[in-house]
C-alpha cells in the first residue's frame, strides 16, 4: 500500500468550485453597486426635500423653520458656498476642495468631495447665497448620526430665502 495522499478531483468538481467562486464574486460586486445606488438616491432625496422646503418658504410672505434631514453616513458636512466671493470663516479650508465640483451654478456641496457618490453638488433655486454666506463662506452643517439640521427663513419684503444655523 502506498502512503501518499492522492487527491483525485474530477473535472466536474473543479468546474463547480470555480463557478461558486465566480458567483460569490459577482454577488459581492452587485451588492456593493446596489448600496452605492442607494447612497446616491439618498443624496438626491435630500436635495429634493430641501428644495421643496425652500420653495415652500419662498412662496410665503415670511417665516422661519428649523429643518432636520437624513443623509448618508459618508457625507460629513453639507456646505453652502458662494464662489463669487472669497473664502472666510471656520471652514474656509473646504473652499478650494469643494471648487473641484463647482461647474458654475452650484451652491450646495457634499463634503468630503466624492461622499455623495456621483452627486457631489447641486444648484438650489430661490436661495440668497450671498446673504447666507456673508459671515462663513462656505457655511457648513455637520452630519451628526445621519442627521443634518439648519434653519430656513425669509423676512417680510425679501425676495429670496436664507439658510442659517
Amino acid at each position: 500500500m502506498s502512503k501518499r495522499g492522492v487527491v483525485n478531483l474530477s473535472f466536474g468538481m473543479i468546474f463547480s468550485i470555480v463557478m461558486i467562486i465566480i458567483f460569490l464574486t459577482f454577488a459581492f460586486y452587485a451588492i456593493q453597486k446596489f448600496l452605492s445606488i442607494q447612497n446616491t438616491a439618498q443624496a438626491g432625496k435630500f436635495v429634493n426635500d430641501l428644495q421643496n422646503d425652500i420653495d415652500r418658504m419662498w412662496k410665503s410672505s415670511q417665516g422661519e423653520q428649523e429643518q432636520e434631514y437624513t443623509i448618508q453616513g459618508k457625507v460629513r458636512y453639507i456646505c453652502f458656498v458662494d464662489y463669487e466671493f472669497s473664502k472666510r470663516g471656520e471652514k474656509e479650508n473646504f473652499y478650494d476642495e469643494l471648487n473641484q465640483v463647482y461647474y458654475g451654478e452650484e451652491n450646495l456641496f457634499f463634503y468630503p468631495v466624492g461622499s455623495g457618490e456621483g452627486f457631489d453638488s447641486a444648484a438650489l433655486r430661490h436661495v440668497d447665497i450671498e446673504k447666507t454666506t456673508e459671515i462663513d463662506n462656505p457655511l457648513c452643517f455637520e452630519n451628526i448620526n445621519g442627521k443634518i439640521s439648519f434653519t430656513i427663513k425669509k423676512d417680510f419684503n425679501e425676495a429670496l430665502v436664507t439658510i442659517s444655523e
